[in-house]
């Protein structure tokens, strides 16, 4: 176990000393088919898997060091973004695959070193991964450590998602590490290998990044064509839509002249009807107001005709009471005749008892008498007869009074259905009234509604004016994504004409003038190819044709966050 671990560790100490001399003399970001690379990765997965405890399953026994590195997730919390990209990666089955995956990630983050470290930190926890006298567990496990920091001066740019991590087979090869005098290449056939390779990088990703920039050109013209149809589909719903709502409008135009010309119409011919009414109206009001004085009159001579009736009754109630007097008067005579007699007789009992002179002095007083009651009767008849012919006056002008009032009970009937007949007049004219009321109402109703069809008509030609505005910023906006488009166009011409600076050709810094040495390296921007150093290459973005995001200088930053808000916004 002893010598194993010395070994892994030499070749551990050859692999990165040859991975820097090689890294630093092309200068350039290593990819994924770099052989010092490669090699590096398979003496790296060695070494972890040295002592690596075998977990058996039902296929059969199994080593990954998968589980170590996957503590680091729970060490370094700032890892968690590797362990996760490594755990989603499609086409990857196998701990073996993703712990791979992991390594490549760890370095292009350039904290491998780190992570190991802090690894070899809490060895209780790796006792449970690996055996005693592990390299992971013993010094030489620190001293790795150590060695991997030297990898941070290292920019390399590994593509993963294409290659077949779970299968590949780790073996050494140490003729990278032999090297033989005679078979070495001139340093100027080197220089021509590294332009070339230089030059076949920049291509490739120039290829990326532009075949990037069409891919989003493409969708944004895909999506341009869809919205521009929607809009042309929308404009034209919007002109139908237009078109039908100015028929509507017409036909509302028409219908109210229609309706104007039926109310004018009807308001006429109801005004014409209304004023014949009137007319006759105030004719039959005349002629009722000259029945009303006539009957008024006639009234007055009735009450003076009953006055009259009241008169005669009084004289038929006075000859009653006369006839009355009379019959008292001759029962008072009946009386008196039978006190005569009987006085009579007492006088002829007293003439024959008193003296003769005194009955004679009484024969002739009573004679007297009774010739003044004979006056007396002959006065009454007269008066008799005199009643008499006053009551047979007073029966004509009664029998004359009752053909009068015949005649007037008929002429009060005659006038009582004349004013039936105009109370019924009155009725009728009344419901006619009523009617011009109820289509003057109508009229109102009919007004009402032309000036809500007038409001309609306006809320309409706001809608028709509202659509217009709106086509009109369809418009402008389909300039403004043309105008976008063409300056897109621009700068993926612009793009197409840059070129990958070499090493050689460059001395100084692009920007701030300062020349290259041990100190000051060389840095290329991915974007523009010039060279920089690092102080002033020292942003990072996300471009098209790079899984992460990678060196740009400060003018090709600031000009690519300007055209990402500008495109944002």
């Amino acid at each position: 176990m002893g010598i194993e671990r010395s070994n892994l560790l030499s070749m551990m100490k050859l692999s990165i000393k040859v991975l820097i001399q090689s890294s630093l003399s092309l200068g350039r970001t290593l990819d994924s088919e770099y052989p010092p690379l490669q090699q590096f990765f398979v003496v790296l997965e060695q070494c972890l898997k040295h002592g690596l405890k075998t977990k058996k399953s039902f296929i059969g026994q199994n080593k990954s060091i998968w589980g170590p590195l996957e503590l680091v997730e729970k060490l370094c919390p700032e890892s968690a973004n590797i362990a996760t990209s490594a755990r989603d990666l499609p086409g990857i089955r196998t701990g073996l695959g993703r712990g791979r995956a992991w390594l490549h990630l760890a370095l292009m983050q350039k904290k491998i070193a780190d992570y190991i470290k802090a690894l070899l930190d809490h060895k209780d926890l790796l006792s449970e991964f690996y055996d005693s006298g592990a390299m992971m567990l013993e010094e030489e496990g620190s001293v790795l450590g150590g060695l991997l920091v030297g990898l941070n001066v290292i920019d390399a740019n590994l593509c993963i998602k294409g290659e077949d991590l779970d299968s590949q087979v780790g073996v050494i090869d140490f003729s990278l590490y032999l090297k033989d005098p005679a078979s070495s290449e001139t340093p100027k056939d080197d220089a021509n290998m590294t332009a070339i390779l230089d030059q076949k990088h920049y291509i490739e990703e120039l290829n990326r990044h532009l075949s990037g920039t069409v891919t989003d050109l493409q969708a944004k013209l895909d999506s341009i064509e869809k919205t521009n149809s929607k809009l042309v589909e929308e404009l034209t719903a919007a002109t139908d839509r237009i078109n039908s709502l100015q028929d509507e409008q017409e036909q509302l135009k028409k219908e109210n002249e229609s309706i104007l010309q039926c109310s004018q119409k009807k308001e006429e011919a109801a005004l014409q009807d209304s004023q014949v009414e009137l007319e006759t109206y105030k004719q039959t009001r005349q002629g009722l107001d000259e029945m009303y004085n006539v009957v008024w009159q006639q009234y007055k001579e009735e009450k003076l005709k009953l006055l009259q009736v009241g008169l005669k009754q009084e004289m038929e109630v006075a000859m009653k009471l006369l006839e009355k007097d009379s019959h008292e008067k001759q029962d008072t005579l009946a009386a008196l005749r039978l006190q005569l007699e009987q006085v009579k007789t007492l006088n002829l009992q007293m003439f024959h008892r008193r003296q003769a002179e005194k009955k004679q002095e009484e024969a002739v007083k009573l004679e007297q008498r009774m010739k003044d009651m004979e006056k007396s009767d002959q006065s009454d008849e007269d008066m008799k007869v005199e009643l008499e012919g006053k009551v047979d006056a007073l029966q004509t002008q009664l029998t004359d009074l009752d053909t009068l009032r015949l005649g007037l009970e008929n002429e009060l009937r005659t006038e009582r259905e004349q004013r039936q007949s105009l109370q019924k007049a009155l009725q009728r004219e009344q419901d006619n009234s009523s009617e011009l009321r109820t289509q003057l109402q109508q009229l109102q109703g009919l007004h009402v509604e032309l000036q809500e069809l007038k409001q309609e008509k306006q809320q309409l030609q706001e809608r028709c004016e509202q659509q217009e505005q709106a086509l009109q910023e369809m418009g402008l906006h389909l300039s403004q994504s043309k105008l976008k488009m063409e300056d897109f166009k621009e700068v993926n011409k612009a793009l197409k004409g840059h070129a990958w600076l070499k090493d050689d050709e460059a001395t100084q810094c692009k920007q701030c003038q300062k020349e290259f040495s041990i100190a000051r390296r060389k840095h290329h921007c991915r974007n523009c190819g010039d060279i920089y150093c690092n102080s002033c290459s020292s942003n990072e973005l996300a471009l098209p044709s790079y899984p992460r995001p990678v060196r740009v200088c400060d003018v090709c930053h600031a000009l690519l966050l300007q055209r990402s808000s500008s495109t944002a916004s």
